[in-house]
């Protein structure tokens, strides 16, 4: 019964370190994977299109 309360006390560690490429604190430190731009899982930058919004003009919405 000691995965409740006490075992939250002891995450104080870094997992996130900053980025090389995009300069962002999103590089997790074991897997080595940036979370914002994707550095080294991919050679392309992360980007999705629901990250932007579409349509937000009114020449758009028609």
């Amino acid at each position: 019964m000691t995965d409740g309360k006490p075992s939250f006390g002891k995450r104080n560690k870094r997992s996130h370190v900053i980025c090389r490429r995009c300069g962002k604190h999103a590089m997790h430190r074991t897997d080595k994977i940036c979370a914002a731009c994707g550095f080294g899982k991919s050679k392309r930058m992360r980007k999705y299109n629901w990250q932007t919004k579409t349509g937000t003009t009114t020449s758009q919405r028609k």
